[in-house]
């Protein structure tokens, strides 16, 4: 299933792609009207903590509607919302982790891929959503830069998760760009600042469930800008599966559900060309990753 957030007369709705059209379920408005199941979170992370009963609920509801005699009226059409990231809000920072294709690694100055996990944090603010137009932050870096990247949404509380059970806690995935202020980055000699800067972690444009993406280690990602090939990787290249991820973070901090985990960026990084390719205004990037999507976004 592909899921959506966004905002509708002023509301922020949640719901599944209509098959077929470029519309969305209001889920919220059918359960209100049609009162399909005994109850329904109303909010997409309180729903994500239900795991695939979650998914089962929104079938039920959706079914009840093309069933109803004005189907119509629980539909948006794309055009008619505005779109938001599918975690709006995360319930703690955004877990990114660093280096995690050696190829990349090699391009930000390592001799060799690392021995270990790198992880850090962004701002819950630097969330943003698919076609939102963002800012190159000129006024505080000349080093803006992109990493397409896979995203895991986490569905199931949890601390040292073993890797065979690392899938039980996973919702679904998400395409993030991970933007970098390359020179604050240097400046702090740390990461949060540089990789937090408003808008810094556009998400979408779907949330797709797991059972939709039943190979996450075997999928392309490409970053264009402008429309030219910047990255064209692939995850079966990680360092680190998500596996290791979701096994070594969880042994250290309680994975919750709504938690974002960035798995990493390929080569091709804006820093990795002679001369560097930074963000400037008037670009437009797009990243694809197999089997969820594309993320746009402008910026100026």
């Amino acid at each position: 299933m592909k899921i959506l957030s966004y905002r509708y007369d002023g509301l922020i709705k949640f719901g599944p792609k209509v098959k077929k059209e470029e519309a969305v379920w209001d889920v919220l408005a059918i359960q209100e009207t049609l009162q399909v199941v005994p109850s329904f979170p109303e909010t997409i992370v309180e729903g994500i903590a239900n795991g695939m009963d979650f998914v089962e609920q929104m079938r039920k509801l959706t079914d009840a509607a093309l069933k109803s005699e004005e189907p119509g009226q629980f539909k948006h059409a794309f055009s008619t919302i505005e779109w938001l990231s599918p975690i709006p809000r995360t319930p703690k920072n955004i877990i990114a982790v660093g280096r995690n294709y050696e190829d990349h690694a090699k391009e930000m100055g390592l001799q060799s891929a690392p021995e270990n996990l790198m992880v850090f944090t962004k701002s819950p603010t630097t969330i943003a959503a698919d076609k939102e137009t963002l800012s190159v932050h000129a006024n505080v870096t000349s080093s803006y830069d992109y990493e397409g990247e896979l995203a895991v949404v986490i569905s199931k509380k949890g601390d040292n998760i073993p890797k065979k059970l690392a899938y039980d806690h996973v919702f679904g995935y998400t395409i993030a760009n991970d933007l970098t202020a390359r020179d604050l980055q240097s400046k702090h000699q740390q990461f949060f600042l540089g990789k937090s800067l408003k808008g810094s972690c556009p998400m979408g444009p779907y949330l797709v469930t797991k059972d939709e993406v039943p190979e996450p280690q075997s999928l392309s990602i490409v970053t264009k800008v402008n429309g030219e090939v910047r990255q064209n990787g692939h995850t079966k290249d990680m360092i680190f599966t998500i596996e290791d991820l979701i096994a070594e973070i969880s042994s250290l901090v309680t994975l919750e559900p709504g938690d974002v985990i960035l798995t990493g960026t390929p080569s091709g990084v804006g820093k990795g060309f002679n001369p560097p390719k930074f963000l400037a205004t008037g670009d437009t990037v797009k990243v694809a990753v197999e089997g969820i999507g594309t993320l746009v976004n402008r910026f100026e």
